[in-house]
């Protein structure tokens, strides 16, 4: 199989405290999924309870997205993909508190993940602010292409949604001209606040906030599944 370029940078910040290390080696065990296996005939029976629609994060960062879409959709079971411990920590400190049982993780690399899943099954995903790698030598490393693009058409049920954002003028070009190339996903705006607003299902993150106040325009695309 052909070596995936790595899309994100470092995995890991400060060395973590006890009660981190706990969580990575208890409650990450539980949630996590088990790639080295097949996949389940129906990504519901991943849950428990089982749950008839599932939705995926690429890259919840702090997790604030997933959580609160875990917290919103009590009958949706949330994917969520991380490679960043930093990020599996805040998410597993916050299953464990709140006792979600619609979560489960995966702490590495997308693209495994994405081959693993199984066909038409997604109902939603999303991809937010994914590092875009602005150096032009370096943009190869963008996750958002047209083989990403394939393998989520792939995964994802007709009519299910994906969600992209970013707030890089560059690479919402590259987001728009991926979509195009790939031809599986329709583009849903009529107008420019289709893309400059978030619906109200749409919560921010600390990243987004940040970007904001250093007067960076955010692009909030949603794409259709044909």
């Amino acid at each position: 199989m052909e070596h995936d370029l790595r899309s994100y940078g470092r995995r890991r910040g400060r060395k973590p405290s006890a009660r981190q290390a706990a969580l990575l080696e208890r409650e990450l065990p539980r949630v996590a999924l088990r790639l080295a296996g097949p996949s389940p005939p129906r990504l519901g029976q991943l849950f428990a309870p089982p749950v008839e629609e599932v939705w995926l994060e690429i890259g919840f960062g702090g997790a604030e997205h997933l959580l609160w879409q875990a917290r919103a959709n009590p009958h949706v079971g949330l994917i969520g993909c991380e490679p960043f411990e930093d990020g599996v920590v805040k998410a597993l400190s916050a299953i464990e508190r709140e006792k979600l049982a619609n979560i489960r993780l995966h702490a590495d690399d997308a693209r495994p993940l994405l081959r693993w899943l199984p066909d038409g099954q997604i109902a939603r995903a999303f991809i937010l602010f994914p590092d875009p790698w602005p150096k032009k030598r370096h943009q190869k490393r963008r996750l958002v292409s047209a083989a990403t693009l394939g393998e989520l058409a792939r995964i994802m049920c007709p009519g299910a949604e994906l969600r992209i954002a970013t707030d890089i003028g560059d690479y919402a070009r590259w987001i728009l001209l991926a979509v195009r190339e790939q031809h599986s996903f329709g583009w849903s705006a009529e107008g420019p606040r289709d893309w400059r607003e978030r619906p109200p299902d749409w919560p921010s993150t600390r990243y987004e906030e940040k970007a904001l106040r250093e007067g960076r325009r955010c692009a909030y695309f949603r794409f259709r599944r044909a």
